[in-house]
């Protein structure tokens, strides 16, 4: 009975330390979260699984062309992933043509999978604050992002992580490239 007793205890231990450990990594480190749309193809598509690393940027700053996820303001449970354009301090403007201009000068990007039709609220000057993102997802015309006042611009404390992995499907398994 001792012995039945002590293996009962030290594998509830363990399973209680195997479960603290999770936590601290989903919370700190990373977590997996699923594509849903197709706002970031070809890049990302719809149903692709990522690791979202929520570690880097509590060493360095987010970097231009960097992918994002961060929480939708208006609904629970619900994560956007793009693609950062405008960095803190710059100002962005897409013009009638659908080119993007960061402080006047045309972006040199390849993301975009075409010509921007509209410019959403970035029609006119956005000149971002000193801790707020400007994000795009990569299919510019199928993308509710920065350019959607309902999305807006981003601030660093909204951020969840940097997409880092693609786990899912396996045929696609890598990691992502952001430049």
């Amino acid at each position: 009975m001792k012995k039945i007793l002590k293996e009962l205890l030290g594998t509830s231990i363990y399973l209680l330390i195997v479960l603290i450990l999770t936590f601290l990594v989903v919370t700190y480190v990373g977590q997996r979260t699923k594509v849903s749309g197709s706002s970031m193809e070809p890049t990302l598509s719809d149903g692709d699984n990522l690791i979202v690393d929520k570690i880097s940027y509590r060493f360095s700053d987010p970097e231009r062309f960097d992918i994002i996820v961060f929480p939708f303001r208006y609904a629970e449970k619900t994560y956007y992933i793009k693609r950062i354009i405008g960095l803190p301090g710059e100002t962005v403007y897409i013009d009638e043509e659908g080119k993007i201009y960061i402080d006047g000068e045309i972006l040199t990007e390849n993301y975009g999978k075409e010509v921007i039709v509209d410019p959403g609220r970035a029609y006119e000057p956005i000149t971002l604050g000193e801790d707020e993102y400007f994000v795009m997802g990569d299919n510019r015309n199928n993308s509710s992002d920065s350019r959607d006042p309902v999305v807006g611009n981003i601030h660093r404390d909204e951020f969840i992580g940097k997409a880092w992995m693609r786990i899912w499907p396996l045929d696609k398994m890598g990691m992502i490239k952001h430049q």
